[in-house]
C-alpha cells in the first residue's frame, strides 16, 4: 500500500437536487426531492434542506411527502445530469489517466499516476483546486477525500460532506476509523451489520480486536478475511480506469402502467436512442439488441435479435427494438421498458447504410403484413370507437422539466392537472425567482425544451 495520500475520491453533493437548485433560482435554499412521483416512486436524491426532515435516498416517495409536505418534488432530468457529469469527469481526467467512475456523481482518481501529487501537501493542493474548478465549470459543489487507499478516500469524502475536503494522513488510518460503526466498511450492509451486532461487534476497532479467525467463523473465509483486512485499514485495490462492459442498456420504470400501445412503441424508440447515445459515449458498438418488458403482473420478458454485424446506428437499433416489441403482448399494461445492446466491439460494421436499409425494408414488410391482417378487424370497429381512438392524446407535463413559451421564454413545469399546466419562467442565470403563469395543457405556444447549461457563456480559464 502506498505511503502518500494520493488516491482521491470525489462525491458531488446531493447531485440531482443540487443541479435542480442551481437551475431554478426559486428553489435555492429550499427543500428539494428528486425521484419518481407516482405511487411506486422512490427518492433518488434529497437536498440537504430536505434531509433535515428525515428524507433520504431510496425512501418511498409517499413517506417523503409525509415527512416534508412543503418540499418541491421533481421528476429527474437525466440529460442535464449526464451533461454535468461529463464536465466533472473531464476535469478528473485532466488530473490522471486513472479515473474510475462509480456513478454519474462519484469517482476515484489516482493522482500519483497523473504525476500531479506525491505527498500530503501536493495532494491537498490538487483536491482544493479540483473543488474550485468544479464550482467554476458547473456551479455545483463536490466533496473530496484523500488517502492512501480507495476505502479510506471514500470515507474521507463522506466525512467532508457537504462541500469540504478531508485528508486522512498516513499513520492515522486506524485511529480515524476505529471508533466508527462497522457500516462504514465496504461490504457491510444491513444484514452483515446485524450479524456482527448480535455477536457484540459494533465498531471497526472491535472487528480488529475480534481477530481474523472469529470473523471467518462468523462470516465465512472470504468475507471474514476481507472485512478483517479492511478493519486494519489494509486496502490494496487499485484505481481501475476502464471496465470492460459486456452490454450497454437503459430502462425506465413508469409510475402508472402504460396501456396505450402507441405510447409503448414511442417509449421503446426513445429508449433505443438513449441506449445508442450511451453506446457512442463509450466508443463502442454492438451486434445484439435486447428488449426488456415488465408487465402489469410483474412478469418480465426479454427478447433479443442479433444483427449481421456490430453497429452504433440509431436507426438500426430503433428498428430492431420495434421488431422485438411486436412479439410481446402488452395487454394489461407495462410498468417497465428497457433497451440494451450486447456483443460489444470497438468498431462498427462498414456497411451501416446497407444494414439500416435492410432493417428498414424488413420493418416495412412487417408493417404491411400487420396492416393487411388488421384490415378486417378495422372494418368491424364502429365509427364511434374509431373517433375515440382518433382523439389526440393530452400532452404530459412532468414537474421540474424544461419548457419554452413563444412569448415568455424558457421556464420549468411546477405542476399540471385538470387540463392546465403551471410554469415558472426563470433561468439558471437569474438572481431572483421568476414569475409563474398557468396555461392550458395544449397551448400551442408552450413546448418542451432542452435543459439550459448551469453556467452561462464560456467558462473562464483558471489561473495557474
Amino acid at each position: 500500500m502506498r505511503t502518500a495520500p494520493t488516491i482521491l475520491h470525489l462525491d458531488m453533493d446531493a447531485f440531482y437536487a443540487s443541479a435542480e437548485q442551481a437551475a431554478k433560482p426559486s428553489l435555492r435554499g429550499k427543500a428539494v426531492v428528486v425521484g419518481g412521483l407516482g405511487p411506486r416512486g422512490v427518492v433518488a436524491t434529497a437536498s440537504y434542506e430536505a434531509r433535515k426532515f428525515g428524507v433520504h435516498s431510496a425512501m418511498p416517495m409517499g413517506q417523503a411527502r409525509r415527512l416534508a409536505p412543503h418540499a418541491a418534488y421533481l421528476v429527474p432530468r437525466f440529460r442535464l445530469y449526464r451533461d454535468v457529469s461529463e464536465q466533472v469527469m473531464g476535469l478528473l481526467r485532466e488530473l490522471s489517466p486513472l479515473v474510475e467512475p462509480l456513478s454519474l456523481d462519484e469517482a476515484f482518481v489516482d493522482l500519483e499516476a497523473g504525476e500531479v501529487a506525491w505527498d500530503e501537501a501536493s495532494a491537498e493542493a490538487v483536491g482544493r483546486r479540483l473543488r474550485a474548478d468544479i464550482r467554476r465549470v458547473t456551479g455545483l459543489t463536490g466533496s473530496v477525500g484523500l488517502a492512501v487507499s480507495k476505502m479510506l478516500a471514500k470515507i474521507g469524502s463522506e466525512d467532508a460532506k457537504p462541500d469540504g475536503l478531508v485528508l486522512i494522513r498516513p499513520g492515522t488510518e486506524r485511529a480515524h476509523i476505529g471508533p466508527r460503526s462497522v457500516r462504514i466498511l465496504p461490504g457491510v450492509g444491513p444484514a452483515t451489520g446485524d450479524h456482527l451486532r448480535r455477536a457484540g461487534i459494533l465498531t471497526v476497532a472491535e472487528i480488529a480486536e475480534a481477530g481474523e479467525d472469529e470473523l471467518v467463523r462468523l462470516l465465512g473465509k472470504s468475507h471474514g478475511s476481507h472485512l478483517y483486512a479492511m478493519a486494519l485499514a489494509h486496502d490494496e485495490r487499485p484505481v481501475v480506469a476502464e471496465r470492460d462492459s459486456k452490454s450497454v442498456s437503459v430502462e425506465d420504470t413508469y409510475d402508472v402502467d402504460i396501456h396505450d400501445r402507441v405510447r409503448v412503441r414511442g417509449e421503446v424508440q426513445r429508449l433505443a436512442d438513449r441506449c445508442v447515445e450511451r453506446l457512442r459515449a463509450a466508443e463502442r458498438s454492438g451486434r445484439t439488441v435486447v428488449l426488456k418488458v415488465r408487465r402489469y403482473d410483474f412478469s418480465t420478458l426479454t427478447r433479443s435479435e442479433t444483427l449481421r454485424g456490430p453497429t452504433d446506428d440509431p436507426g438500426v437499433v430503433r428498428e430492431a427494438a420495434a421488431r422485438l416489441l411486436e412479439s410481446v403482448d402488452t395487454t394489461g399494461g407495462v410498468r417497465l421498458l428497457g433497451v440494451g445492446v450486447s456483443g460489444l466491439a470497438d468498431f462498427t460494421q462498414e456497411d451501416l447504410f446497407a444494414q439500416a436499409a435492410h432493417a428498414a425494408q424488413e420493418a416495412r414488410a412487417a408493417v404491411d403484413e400487420a396492416q393487411a391482417q388488421s384490415a378486417s378487424v378495422e372494418a368491424a370497429v364502429s365509427q364511434e370507437a374509431q373517433e375515440a381512438v382518433a382523439e389526440p392524446v393530452e400532452r404530459r407535463w412532468m414537474a421540474g422539466h424544461d419548457v419554452r413559451h413563444a412569448e415568455f421564454g424558457p421556464g420549468w413545469v411546477q405542476g399540471s392537472g385538470l387540463g392546465r399546466v403551471t410554469v415558472r419562467f426563470e433561468t439558471p442565470y437569474a438572481t431572483a425567482p421568476g414569475r409563474v403563469r398557468t396555461f392550458l395543457v395544449d397551448d400551442p405556444l408552450l413546448v418542451p425544451a432542452e435543459p439550459l447549461p448551469l453556467v452561462e457563456g464560456p467558462v473562464p480559464v483558471a489561473e495557474a
